[in-house]
């Protein structure tokens, strides 16, 4: 067994309540310099938005370390060190802390592009008033793929608008608290029945491009594809020849829409470089990777670190656990 008892926090100790004071706790948010020599540490809480490089740094020197806890749902930035943890070391996300936030944006997103908010502000900043029928999400079927925490708390969002109908979609088949969810092998039956496509998948191996072009193919024309999961779930030429063909110029009225409509939060690559077609295709709405970065995410990432460290110093089994070395 390792000596190694330090915690490597990356918010401010001072700042996190609760937090057993029979701990070392050491201060690191991405910074070159490390705080403290690294094989001492036995629980590390990786530095949030600072990137997959930045994140495993420290872990290849870190051979006491017994627990990786991330502030991030998805633990596929350091998917890569996994295996060459310690034995035994528990990866944990950030379950619940994003929920909330993720969720508010796909309903963002999704209203924002069915009402054309986007085609507003360009059209207020020409000072042209440019009224015009519009598609609500009432009375919508939508499509969930990836039904997890932040899926269930998409749809609980969902529900007030008065969709249609809101079909579930996840790695296996289960019930939920709102009702079934099917299984991934099940989703070419619901896509063509799917107005609005939603995906809160994890990024892995098997969702690694699951949106190509046969995915595509199959939704309904005029359907909408939101993504708040990760880029790389989403074949990007495939959603290019879908959406439309690019205007010349970011600006230009010269593009051609396409069969289908995207919202993206995430891309790929990320970020989205200036001269990408599809910032200038239209049907298209892009924000920047803003799904948990809001006035929330501080206080429910405190709550986090402070209950799974005082599991950690009580000895009891720690939360959230998605992989173990």
């Amino acid at each position: 067994m390792s000596d190694a008892t330090e915690i490597w926090l990356s918010l401010p100790p001072e700042s996190v309540e609760g937090l057993p004071d029979t701990l070392t706790y050491r201060y690191w948010a991405g910074e070159e310099e490390f705080p403290a020599d690294p094989a001492d540490c036995a629980f590390y809480v990786v530095p949030y938005y600072a990137g997959a490089e930045v994140a495993v740094r420290p872990l290849a020197r870190m051979t006491g370390v017994r627990v990786v806890q991330t502030l991030t749902a998805g633990i596929d930035h350091i998917a890569s060190a996994i295996p060459r943890l310690p034995a035994g070391t528990r990866v944990c996300n950030a379950r619940g802390v994003h929920d909330a936030s993720t969720a508010e944006l796909a309903l963002a997103l999704t209203l924002g592009s069915l009402r054309d908010l986007p085609g507003s502000v360009r059209a207020q900043d020409r000072g042209e008033w440019l009224p015009g029928f519009r598609p609500a999400l009432a009375d919508r079927t939508v499509l969930i793929v990836g039904y997890g925490a932040v899926g269930e708390a998409i749809e609980r969002r969902l529900l007030p608008f008065e969709v249609a109908a809101v079909h579930r979609v996840a790695r296996s088949a289960r019930n939920a608290p709102l009702g079934p969810v099917r299984p991934l092998s099940e989703i070419g039956e619901l896509l063509p029945e799917a107005d609005v496509v939603i995906l809160a998948t994890p990024l892995t191996e098997r969702t690694r491009g699951m949106v190509d072009a046969d995915f595509l193919a199959r939704m309904k024309d005029g359907a909408l594809l939101v993504n708040v999961a990760r880029g790389a779930v989403v074949d990007t030429e495939a959603l290019l020849a879908e959406t439309g063909t690019p205007a010349s110029v970011p600006g230009a009225e010269d593009g051609v829409p396409g069969r289908l409509r995207a919202a993206l939060d995430v891309t790929d690559p990320e970020p989205l470089p200036k001269d990408h077609p599809l910032w200038r295709t239209p049907g298209v709405l892009i924000t920047p990777h803003l799904g948990g970065i809001t006035s929330a995410f501080y206080p429910r990432a405190r709550r986090l670190l402070s209950a799974q460290l005082r599991r950690w110093a009580a000895g009891e089994e720690l939360e959230n656990t998605m992989a173990v070395a």
